[in-house]
């Protein structure tokens, strides 16, 4: 976030990723909120099209 930006979509891919890994270890509740984060952010910084939005609104419905 610091060098990138919080929006940038590196960023946006270190979020998601640790989500996934929290969903694996049955952290549900950290993973959702993570990719609540991730969802609305994607949307905001990538639109609502996107595929890395629509992956990550996928998952977080799947959970």
């Amino acid at each position: 976030k610091t060098k990138l930006g919080a929006d940038h979509p590196d960023t946006l891919t270190s979020m998601n990723n640790p989500a996934f890994t929290y969903n694996g270890l049955s952290k549900v509740k950290q993973a959702i909120s993570l990719m609540q984060d991730c969802c609305r952010l994607r949307h905001e910084a990538l639109g609502s099209h996107h595929s890395h939005t629509l992956s990550s609104q996928a998952a977080l419905a799947a959970w």
